[in-house]
């Protein structure tokens, strides 16, 4: 487990590349039959990622949590970015397929993660923040997460959004989260920009194909930085900061929150000429 901690807007805004990369962007999420993990102290929010490949992968409890174990006082969202998986949550079976979510709430004791298919293995995206109260575990498909089509050619940003955990879908403490797959032809994601003083972000950027990149865009609107991106690579984005990108191609990303509420529309809309 990486620890990383806030970086303030004066800071950010001194930084090299260098330093933006080693502050913001989680370059490693999948390693083969281990959990990956960054933990960082906007909102105490954990970042990772699971790959099992020949072998299953149990979530352990790590010294910096101070606890019996990994859920005892946290929720974890789970998104399935790879080949068909499962997870078993204190002996229930939840399968997973590319897309699917799965909620673990406050107290599940025993998880494990398991692919089927060693060839195409499950790829499960992590996030986890503090829990105050205990919600049921509970799956969602990419179907039932009413997907809803946005955006049009001439701004290059159609695309589909899936909310999986929010006020209307999957209920949590504080944890919201879903994903966007933009459509052919389509680059850019969240512009207008926004921010949202209330939570953070992460960003996990997935099926970016091989060459190609995500120009992603952050900092205070008047100090914007930019970041490139690969596939399966995730970005850390504090409370005070834009959260958007383009793409050299299409692409698609998951995008998960926690802090202060859970209202997905609870954006401070900045127009693109006040951007700098």
């Amino acid at each position: 487990m990486q620890i990383r901690h806030e970086s303030s807007r004066k800071e950010t805004a001194q930084m090299n590349t260098e330093e933006l990369r080693e502050n913001f962007l989680i370059e490693t999420l999948f390693t083969p039959n281990q959990i990956e993990w960054v933990y960082s102290h906007y909102d105490r929010v954990l970042t990772g990622g699971a790959m099992p490949l020949e072998s299953t992968i149990t979530l352990q409890t790590h010294d910096a949590l101070k606890a019996n174990y990994f859920l005892e006082r946290r929720e974890l969202g789970i998104i399935n970015v790879g080949g068909k998986g499962c997870v078993v949550a204190d002996g229930v079976t939840f399968e997973l397929d590319k897309l699917g979510c799965l909620y673990l709430g406050k107290g599940t004791q025993n998880v494990v993660f398991n692919s089927q298919n060693v060839e195409t293995p499950a790829r499960f995206f992590l996030l986890s923040s503090p829990a105050h109260h205990t919600y049921p575990n509970r799956t969602f498909t990419k179907e039932e997460a009413s997907p809803v089509n946005l955006g049009a050619v001439e701004t290059a940003n159609q695309r589909t959004i899936y909310k999986y955990i929010h006020e209307g879908g999957i209920q949590s403490c504080q944890l919201v989260m879903g994903l966007t797959v933009l459509q052919t032809g389509s680059v850019w994601n969240t512009m207008p920009a926004h921010t949202h003083d209330r939570r953070m972000e992460a960003y996990c950027y997935f099926d970016v194909p091989e060459n190609h990149g995500v120009l992603h865009l952050m900092g205070e609107p008047t100090q914007t930085r930019h970041l490139w991106v690969a596939n399966h690579q995730a970005i850390l984005s504090p409370p005070w900061s834009i959260h958007s990108g383009c793409g050299t191609s299409s692409y698609s990303f998951i995008w998960g929150m926690a802090g202060e509420n859970k209202d997905f529309t609870d954006m401070d809309l900045l127009p693109i000429p006040a951007l700098r």
